[in-house]
């Protein structure tokens, strides 16, 4: 395998997330303090191998831009999303890892 493969791992679980709770690239973007890009996040979703710094970015801007969709008492229940909990390449990931905010419905803007 070359190094390009081994920087790839595929469709992530983050993709799925954002997904469900309706968010777009920019929504992270616009949301994060950090500089993130719409770039960085368009790698991350589809694997391209971030940094732990990075994954780090993006599990923090995906935490807040989940928040701001979630109603004041659904707050007291989300669980906040960390890196290995979104891409399968982290130290820690596990593939049967059920999400705790299944329960927790996106509120329609």
């Amino acid at each position: 395998m070359n190094e390009e493969n081994e920087r790839n791992h595929g469709i992530q679980r983050i993709d799925a997330i954002m997904q469900r709770w309706g968010l777009e690239n920019h929504d992270l973007v616009t949301v994060s303090i950090e500089q993130l890009t719409h770039k960085q996040v368009q790698k991350a979703r589809q694997g391209r191998q971030l940094t732990l710094k990075m994954m780090q970015k993006v599990a923090r801007a995906l935490n807040v831009a989940i928040w701001e969709k979630l109603s004041v008492a659904d707050r007291e229940l989300y669980y906040e999303y960390i890196h290995r909990d979104l891409f399968s390449y982290a130290k820690g990931y596990d593939a049967n890892w059920p999400d705790p905010n299944n329960n927790l419905k996106p509120r329609e803007d």
